[in-house]
C-alpha cells in the first residue's frame, strides 16, 4: 500500500556499519517525498524499532550484527506481510537477489549502485513493484526454469479474478489483504488461491508466491 502522499515515507534503515546508515540518511535528506523513521544495527533491534515506528518501507543489509538479514527478512515478511522490503548489501545479487525474494524482499541493491541507484529503488518498492537489476531479473526468470515456462502457457486458464488475485499476491498482499481489497471473504480467496494453484499446476502456497512474484517482474 503507497504511504499518503501528503507525508513523506516512513523508511526504516537496518544496517551495522554507521558510515553506512550516516551515507543513507544523507542520500533520503536530499528526497522530500522520504523520512527515516527509524535505524537499527541487529535483527532484534530492527524487529523492536519496527513495532514501534511503523515504518512504510525497511531497508534491509544482509550482513548484521548479531544475525542474519535473510532471517531478518523472513520475520519481518511473516509479521507485517504488507510492508514492503528493500535489500542493501555488497554481497553478489546474481547469488542472494533470488534468495532474498523468496525471504520475503520486494528489491535488492549492491551498494556499489546505491549512489544513484537508491532512492529509485525505494521509490519502485513503495509504487507497488518489484525492484532488481535488468540482468538479474532476467536471471530469476530465467532460474525459474520449464516449471515457469509451463506455467505462465497456462495462465490462459485463469479466470479475470483468478488472475487479478494472483498480482496481488505477487505484489506480496496477505489473503486477508485481498479479501478487503476485492470486497469478499477470505473463505472466497482461499478457493481463488486453491483454483490457481490447480490450473497452474503449483505443489503448494509457496511455488504460488514464487510464481506469481516472478511474473510481476513482468508486469
Amino acid at each position: 500500500m503507497l504511504p499518503d502522499i501528503s507525508s513523506p515515507a516512513r523508511i526504516l534503515v537496518v544496517e551495522d556499519h554507521p558510515i553506512v546508515r550516516l551515507g543513507i540518511r544523507q542520500m533520503l535528506a536530499e528526497e522530500p517525498s522520504l523520512a527515516i523513521c527509524g535505524e537499527a544495527d541487529s535483527p532484534d533491534t530492527a524487529m523492536e524499532v519496527a513495532r514501534a515506528s511503523n515504518p512504510d518501507l525497511a531497508v534491509v543489509d544482509l550482513t548484521l550484527r548479531d544475525g542474519s538479514g535473510l532471517e531478518l527478512i523472513r520475520s519481518l515478511h511473516h509479521e507485517r506481510p504488507r510492508l514492503p522490503i528493500l535489500v542493501l548489501s555488497i554481497h553478489d545479487e546474481a547469488l542472494f537477489a533470488e534468495r532474498a525474494i523468496r525471504a520475503g524482499a520486494r528489491g535488492y541493491v549492491m551498494k556499489q549502485a546505491a549512489v544513484t541507484g537508491l532512492v529509485h529503488a525505494i521509490q519502485e518498492v513503495l509504487s507497488g513493484r518489484m525492484y532488481v537489476s535488468e540482468r538479474i531479473s532476467q536471471g530469476l526468470l530465467e532460474r525459474l526454469g520449464s516449471d515457469a515456462a509451463a506455467a505462465t502457457g497456462r495462465l490462459g486458464n485463469l479466470t479475470d479474478r483468478e488472475l487479478e488475485v494472483l498480482e496481488l499476491v505477487g505484489h506480496g498482499s496477505t489473503t486477508a489483504a485481498i479479501a478487503e481489497r476485492l470486497g469478499v471473504s477470505v473463505k472466497t480467496i482461499e478457493t481463488y488461491r486453491s483454483n490457481i494453484k490447480t490450473k497452474l499446476e503449483l505443489k503448494d502456497a509457496s511455488d504460488l508466491i514464487r510464481f506469481a512474484t516472478m511474473w510481476t517482474l513482468n508486469l
